[in-house]
């Protein structure tokens, strides 16, 4: 399951972080930014039929024209194109806080999922409260 990905917040995203198969947390640092805003994806528009089909097909293809044609510039932040690997949901919660301090960027509901994960695992470690018998 991904937390981000690098078309995460319209292809702003710096981080592309995913519950690893083989265990723990895996966050991949872009090693670049694009220099341009992409034109906003008008996906939910079209399901909610605020807009045609034509519309919105229009309006993707712009936005995939944009994504070939807006060039990258490098991102001077520390551990640009990095790779981390977190054992623990709190030592992934403290890596991207950390990364969010240096300047990159990802979509803030992510902290919130991590925060209602760690809250789910709490409740799980919880010993049963056994009534003791007479």
């Amino acid at each position: 399951m991904s937390y981000c990905r690098w078309s995460s917040m319209n292809w702003t995203c710096d981080l592309y972080c995913y519950a690893d198969i083989s265990g723990g947390w895996t966050t991949h640092i872009a090693p670049r930014r694009r220099v341009e805003s992409v034109p906003e994806d008008r996906q939910e528009d079209f399901i909610a039929r605020k807009i045609s089909l034509d519309e919105y097909t229009d309006l993707h293809r712009q936005q995939m024209i944009a994504l070939e044609r807006i060039p990258f510039a490098p991102l001077r932040l520390p551990h640009a194109g990095e790779t981390f690997h977190d054992s623990t949901l709190a030592e992934f919660k403290h890596r991207v806080l950390e990364l969010r301090q240096l300047g990159y960027r990802f979509p803030d509901e992510m902290i919130e999922q991590i925060d209602a994960e760690l809250a789910a695992e709490a409740e799980v470690e919880l010993p049963s409260n056994p009534t003791l018998a007479p």
